[in-house]
């Protein structure tokens, strides 16, 4: 029995397989000592290394788990920034086996839910196109929009990379004492900035946009920007019925001690301020720029 490279090296929770064939592209894994190409296969008793590190193969499959975290703007869906600044990893726990596995991107200056997994088929299943997985965003666009620009979006229309469509579009109450007006909209696919992109495409400007779902789970209200929530293994299993992938037994979570109540609520927020504050402390060191000493002028 043999499995694809790069299903087996997420299945190992380093990464979704998108980003796995990268790394295999890129000459960073090797298999029984020969530099691994795209479309290898591998069976139980092949030796991968990783950067020239033996991959040691987890024999029992982890408890698959997912986080819902509230991105704030500002935050950079990236591992590491080299300058610094703060990215959604920094404040998600620490996990045993694997690593957490970003479900999707949400650009720097979008906020709301975004999902984590240490289940690379999960989050490549959740990702990919074919499977059709709908989002759905708030979003804030300045000016009037009338409603043949809205029939054309859900029409569809020719971006750089192919058409794009909203499968829905639902006004919202305008802000008070603004030209800004409210739309739900959904999408079954996620490109790099389609959203800002549909908008734009009719001369509209995005002043605000947040993602409130992916799939059939839905931004809780009450969780603060920059915290985050495991999700319950009923809603686990929501996710893995959409992309037909078998339910868990297992659960780390106890459902009924998992509700955002007030005392909950207050030590997230504390928690997030303080990151924040350290976060910005660090960011603030690495920006200033060292004074150098005066030169000594000669006398006489």
């Amino acid at each position: 029995m043999t499995e694809k490279l790069q299903k087996v090296l997420a299945n190992q929770g380093l990464g979704s397989r998108r980003e796995m064939e990268k790394w295999i592209e890129q000459g960073r894994v090797s298999v029984d000592g020969h530099i691994a190409t795209l479309g290898d296969r591998v069976d139980n008793s092949a030796q991968i290394r990783v950067d020239g590190h033996l991959l040691s193969r987890q024999v029992e499959k982890s408890v698959c788990r997912v986080l819902m975290y509230n991105k704030p703007e500002g935050e950079l869906c990236a591992r590491k920034d080299p300058e610094g600044r703060a990215t959604v990893f920094d404040r998600l726990p620490a996990i045993r086996n694997g690593r957490w596995i970003a479900v999707g991107r949400l650009d720097v200056n979008t906020s709301g839910l975004l999902l984590f997994t240490n289940d690379g088929e999960l989050a490549n299943r959740l990702m990919h196109p074919k499977c059709e997985v709908e989002r759905e965003y708030a979003v804030r666009v300045f000016g009037e929009v009338p409603n043949q620009t809205l029939n054309i979006l859900k029409k569809g229309v020719k971006l750089d990379d192919g058409e794009a469509r909203f499968t829905s579009i639902k006004p919202r109450t305008k802000d008070d004492e603004s030209m800004n007006q409210w739309f739900n909209v959904t999408l079954a696919e996620g490109r790099n900035r389609e959203v800002r992109r549909l908008w734009e495409s009719q001369n509209l400007q995005v002043s605000r946009l947040l993602r409130v779902r992916y799939g059939p789970i839905e931004l809780q209200k009450r969780l603060p920007l920059g915290a985050w929530v495991e999700l319950p293994l009923e809603q686990v299993n929501e996710l893995r019925k959409l992309v037909q992938l078998p339910d868990e037994s297992d659960s780390m979570v106890d459902s009924r001690q998992n509700k955002l109540d007030h005392t909950r609520l207050s030590r997230m927020r504390r928690s997030v301020k303080k990151h924040r504050a350290r976060s910005d402390s660090r960011h603030d060191t690495r920006q200033e720029t060292p004074v150098s000493p005066r030169p000594k002028t000669r006398r006489g």
